[in-house]
């Protein structure tokens, strides 16, 4: 099934011409490179020693590279849009070779290391996950190098409800909210009337009741017109279809559980035990999304979401096959943007003030020109 929400995107960027319309034009960096890099190691610092303690996590090691074969890579949409960047090892002339993959997230990894690891229900780890996206459109917060603190939690089935999730999410966010008010200890420049900071509690919302409130708007409109009345939501349910007959937004059929049914905090029958975090970037005055997680599947939803998106081929590789024999443990999990994270608490414009990666000339000297400086 072709994704309409993307064809449909509204507000969404598709071409440099765009992208130079919304980049603002009076941009000032609160901060110098400097005194940038001193913030980000100061915010990481926080994050990471705030998401351990409010999970219960251990921080582990996780691969760049995986066997294509292992069916463990990500591939972030259900429509083999997104392929990761392949390369053979020829290893001993041939005699033993091996086909690689560069992970693209390490969503399907984390679950096997809590196996690995012997994580107990209650226990979790985190990750400091490089990536490559080969396919994302280059702009303002795509880049084709992501950098995200991945983590994974082990629960028990008592806990696979929105319930557990919503405290979750709760959690994390008051990791973010922290690290916003010490980098501005540290930084006092960061605090700006110019640019509000993040409201202290998130608003939680399904994806089917922003589609009711909204219903002629596209996927990336309505999260728009959403953060215009609040400055911070939680979208549940992303990946079912909805009452227009497309998701919210395309995601993949074997992680994420998006097709339990739950109940609205008001009643109404829902779908899906997953979501994203999003906020309204005051720089750039547009959606900007720090996290996605969900409860994982387990083995009866991992069949059925399989089966709605035409993959049940999938189900021969050994990730899905330790699913289907209750090898691995429920998890609970997701990826919280690094860079996305520093651009909003640093009040940056670009994604390639705080990372380091590779942008087209065009867009670096569409930058240079808006006082945005892109780090080389």
């Amino acid at each position: 099934m072709a994704d309409k929400t993307a064809d449909l995107a509204g507000p969404g960027i598709g071409s440099y011409d765009e992208l130079e319309k919304i980049l603002p034009t009076d941009y000032e960096s609160l901060l110098d490179p400097k005194e940038t890099q001193m913030a980000i190691t100061a915010a990481k610092n926080f994050i990471e020693e705030g998401l351990c303690r409010e999970l219960n996590l251990i921080r582990v090691q996780v691969p760049l590279i995986v066997d294509v074969n292992s069916g463990v890579n990500d591939y972030l949409d259900r429509d083999g849009s997104r392929t990761p960047v392949e390369f053979h090892i020829s290893n001993d002339r041939e005699k033993n070779p091996v086909d690689a993959q560069v992970v693209q997230a390490a969503t399907k990894w984390k679950r096997m290391a809590l196996k690995q690891f012997g994580m107990k229900p209650g226990e979790g780890l985190y990750t400091d996950m490089h990536a490559v996206r080969k396919d994302y459109f280059l702009d303002h917060d795509h880049s084709a190098f992501v950098d995200q603190w991945d983590w994974e939690k082990a629960i028990e089935r008592k806990d696979r409800n929105l319930d557990y999730l919503t405290d979750v999410v709760k959690r994390i966010w008051s990791v973010l909210k922290g690290a916003e008010k010490h980098v501005q200890e540290l930084f006092p420049k960061l605090k700006s009337d110019k640019y509000p900071n993040l409201p202290d509690e998130l608003t939680f919302l399904h994806a089917e009741e922003i589609l009711e409130r909204y219903p002629d708007l596209p996927r990336k409109a309505r999260e728009t017109a959403i953060l215009q009345e609040y400055p911070a939501v939680f979208i549940y349910g992303i990946g079912w279809v909805l009452e227009d007959g497309y998701p919210h937004e395309m995601r993949a059929a074997d992680y994420d559980d998006w097709m339990t049914e739950t109940v609205s905090a008001s009643g109404k029958p829902m779908h899906g035990l997953n979501g994203d975090i999003l906020v309204c970037n005051p720089v750039t005055k547009r959606r900007h999304e720090l996290t996605s997680m969900g409860i994982r599947v387990d083995a009866k939803t991992l069949r059925g979401q399989l089966e709605i998106t035409g993959q049940l081929d999938f189900l021969d590789m050994p990730y899905h096959q330790a699913i289907i024999k209750d090898e691995l443990p429920l998890s609970i999990g997701g990826g919280i943007g690094q860079s996305r994270t520093y651009m909003y608490l640093l009040r940056k414009a670009h994604l390639g003030e705080v990372s380091v990666t590779v942008w087209p000339e065009i867009l670096k000297k569409m930058c240079a020109k808006k006082k945005i400086f892109v780090l080389e």
